[in-house]
């Protein structure tokens, strides 16, 4: 697999990826209720470690989240807050949108087609937002790297959650570069980028 990024290229910075966290929402902790997710703890993890590598090396970072008129991700609910520990910081930026895909928001969209690095994707649910985001950003021929151990997915009829989120991490391939979380992290560290007293013009 070829490296994410290099942050060589912060001197054209329309080629540095964008970090982006969809629906880090306490919804998805929220059981029995229908969008909780039963095995979340381990992608919550691998989300804090990207989390906290992508600000330490300084990379873009966007939260995405999911509004809606219903009983689910309802403004009005405590369950359409942030997961503690992925509040954004001030300068972080936050999407909004109201259907599964992340270009439904129209400044998300407008934000990707601007640049050229892509996007890096993490977040929830797998077989839902992430898997309609893939598509799309497919179909505009964005490059994106999916973090699929920073992900999960719910349970289908008799399809185990685990066996979805694994049937959704082989198809992501089809649309997407799929990464395990430690790869990408060692891909991005700055010795592997070039990005250091020895980085210069």
């Amino acid at each position: 697999m070829t490296s994410v990024v290099s942050l060589r290229t912060l001197a054209n910075s329309s080629s540095v990826p964008i970090v982006v966290f969809v629906d880090m929402q306490q919804e998805y902790l929220a059981k029995p209720r229908l969008p909780a997710i039963s095995r979340i703890d381990c992608a919550l993890d691998k989300c804090r470690k990207v989390l906290d590598h992508s600000r330490r090396i300084g990379l873009p970072v966007a939260f995405i989240r999911m509004i809606n008129e219903s009983a689910f991700f309802n403004r009005a609910t405590p369950f359409v807050r942030w997961i503690e520990g992925f509040e954004p910081f001030r300068n972080e930026m936050i999407f909004e949108r109201s259907s599964p895909s992340c270009y439904s928001s129209e400044p998300f969209t407008a934000l990707v087609n601007q640049g050229r690095g892509g996007i890096v994707l993490a977040g929830f649910a797998g077989e839902s937002a992430c898997l309609s985001t893939l598509i799309d950003a497919f179909h505009r021929n964005h490059k994106v790297a999916y973090l699929c151990d920073a992900s999960a997915s719910h349970a289908l009829d008799e399809m185990p959650a685990d066996d979805v989120h694994r049937a959704v991490s082989k198809i992501s391939g089809i649309y997407a570069e799929v990464f395990e979380t430690d790869d990408w992290i060692e891909q991005t560290l700055p010795r592997n980028l070039g990005y250091g007293k020895n980085a210069g013009g």
